[in-house]
């Protein structure tokens, strides 16, 4: 065969492979090919929109979301994203976690569709004067000891928020949530039973050092797999975070053990299912604030 066919063969059953697909053991989120992200006016807001509600969305890798994107991104000036790398606000698309440069998107990972997009449209869908602003911190493969008052992750979840508030001020923002997707990296012996202190102290430090006395902080469960090892200690997991709301008041628990759909892992969640999660992720704060 010529090397000019071979070439046009390899590049043809290439564009037939799915979008998403295992190499060396791992199932990959192609890195966004579509338009650069469009920087959010804070000047002009949408029709209707009276105010900005910021959302902050922490936790590893399920937070940060591996599903198979859409083929066209969102470009709906009621939803905006403070981008991870620049600390600058975009028009929200996913990925929300972009790693990689708001213009070529180089340097952009395996992040993919997460909850928070579809919780923040769930949203504005109850609420047309809402514009909703999301602050993505999560990381993947991170313990709640780097989320601990002190740490890495909880430090620059701190900054971040304090910056969106003073970037935002103009524009009518607050900040109203918490999201937490987490728990994979815990489900195991000498992590899981300090878990719902350390859980209890992350509520904590974040209503206090965000003067925050009340912040609704939601979480949600994990995949319990039937055919590993550590399916107990991922219920067991389960059970810990389902038992928040009775240790924290203001506090909520997405049950999402019935959704059991991955990209292949038996761990991350596909795109269909994070949907319906930040739509659960939506409910649990309505339900919070008809309390309030």
């Amino acid at each position: 065969m010529k090397p000019s066919c071979l070439i046009t063969l390899v590049f043809f059953i290439a564009c037939l492979l799915p979008a998403q697909q295992k190499k060396g053991g791992k199932v990959n989120t192609p890195p966004p090919t579509k338009p650069p992200l469009i920087v959010a006016d804070f000047s002009a807001p949408p029709a209707g929109a009276t105010r900005l509600d910021l959302y902050l969305l922490i936790g590893q890798s399920n937070m940060k979301g591996r599903g198979i994107m859409p083929e066209e991104p969102l470009n709906d000036p009621r939803f905006v994203m403070m981008h991870l790398k620049d600390d600058q606000w975009y028009h929200a698309r996913h990925p929300l976690h972009l790693t990689g440069s708001a213009k070529t998107f180089a340097g952009a990972d395996n992040a993919g569709v997460g909850a928070g997009l579809r919780f923040a449209q769930t949203i504005a869908a109850s609420d047309p004067t809402a514009r909703i602003g999301l602050i993505p911190c999560a990381v993947g493969g991170t313990s709640i000891r780097r989320w601990q008052k002190g740490a890495d992750l909880y430090e620059n979840a701190i900054r971040r928020a304090k910056l969106a508030l003073e970037q935002t001020r103009g524009a009518g923002g607050s900040i109203k949530g918490v999201l937490w997707l987490q728990g994979e990296a815990d489900s195991k012996p000498g992590a899981i039973e300090t878990y719902p202190q350390d859980l209890n102290a992350l509520v904590d430090a974040l209503r206090a050092d965000l003067n925050l006395p009340s912040l609704p902080f939601i979480a949600a469960t994990i995949i319990e797999p039937t055919t590993e090892r550590a399916a107990d200690l991922r219920k067991q997991m389960n059970q810990n975070l389902l038992a928040l709301p009775q240790q924290r008041p203001g506090t909520a628990c997405v049950d999402a053990r019935d959704i059991m759909t991955t990209i292949g892992d038996n761990v991350h969640y596909d795109t269909a299912a994070q949907e319906e999660i930040g739509r659960r992720f939506a409910a649990k704060l309505f339900e919070l604030n008809k309390g309030r």
